[in-house]
This record gives structure tokens, sequence and C-alpha cells, in this order.
């Protein structure tokens, strides 16, 4: 998606680490023409797939994967970090690490809201070693739920987390590949 690249290269941050700060227009402040033409971008990759929910995880995530909800006029679930005292009842857990935050959290689901009858979509804003897209995959396979596939704001592919998920077969679709970032540059999939 050229709009997204655009954005990344106008407004992107390399820091240490390996970490891409997009917050200026993706995950802190949203850019919402941006996020409108994501919606619509993965509606559009996934209309003939009878999803019939949207997964994602709290927090970076909610925005693309309700703008998307909204195209494909469905409903979004998304997958609480820690158990809370408004998420009574049975559960769907697993334990996901955060590459950005270097700490393991248990993500948790309401069984309410997850059921074998769904065709699930997992929706994140980045993907770099596939941990947060793994752990909500373990949520949907707990509640017996197909898989339509994951769609991605950027994958960074020289993580690897990408092929990974390919190569177990589950249809990943990313908005922006990333090839490699090199000091201050950035070298998306389509440049090479």
């Amino acid at each position: 998606m050229r709009l997204m690249e655009e954005m990344i290269l106008r407004e992107g941050t390399i820091l240490p680490g390996g970490v891409l700060k997009v917050g200026s227009f993706l995950n802190q402040r949203i850019d919402p023409a941006l996020l409108r033409a994501m919606g619509e971008e993965i509606a559009r990759l996934f209309a003939d797939c009878g999803v019939t929910k949207l997964l994602t995880i709290e927090s970076s995530g909610i925005a693309i994967a309700a703008s998307a909800a909204m195209a494909m006029d469905l409903p979004m679930v998304f997958a609480k970090k820690h158990r809370t005292s408004n998420v009574d009842g049975a559960v769907l857990s697993t334990v996901v690490h955060s590459f950005t935050h270097g700490m393991d959290y248990n993500a948790v689901v309401s069984r309410d809201y997850l059921t074998s009858e769904d065709c699930v979509l997992l929706v994140d804003d980045f993907l770099a070693s596939g941990a947060a897209l793994e752990g909500l995959a373990r949520l949907a396979d707990q509640a017996g739920a197909r898989l339509a596939g994951a769609a991605v704001a950027i994958e960074k592919r020289f993580q690897g987390g990408g092929d990974a998920l390919r190569d177990r077969g589950l249809r990943v679709e990313s908005l922006a590949q990333i090839a490699r970032m090199d000091g201050d540059e950035i070298v998306f999939t389509g440049s090479l």
C-alpha cells in the first residue's frame, strides 16, 4: 500500500533495537485518512474469505481492526493483555511475548466473543517475530474457530515472523513490508 509506505518514510523514525516509531500517524496519533484507507484495503483483500469476526490485541491494533471491521460490516473482538474485573466467566487465554516492550503478558478474550462458528481474521499494527499473531491464532484455535488469515499494517520481513506464519499455511497480507532498516534508511520489499 503506497500510502502506508509514504507515511513511514515521511514520519517514521528508527529507534535503537530495531524499533520503528510510527506514533505520529498509526498507533498514538492516528491519521484518519490513512486509517480509512487501511480498513478498505483489508476489506478488499479478504472480501471472499467468509470472515465473520476480526480479532486483534490491545491496544495498537484496535483502531486498524475497527476500521477494517467497519469496512467489512463485521464485529471486532480485541484480546486484553491482562484479565480485568470486567472480563468475567470463562475465558480463552494465552501467553504472548511483546517485542516492543520486551515482556510476556497473558492475553484473554471472553469465550462468549469467539466461537467454533466463527471464521476469524487476525489484525495487528506490526508483524516482527510473529508472537502477537501466534497468540491470537491460539485464542481462535481454543474457540474452535477457523482462521481466514492475518492482516497487518507494517511487516518487518527481516525479523522472520511473517515467513514463519506463511510456512504454517496462514495467509498473511501486509500493507507495507520492510525488507531492512539500516541507520536512517528504510527499504521496502518492493524497492529491492
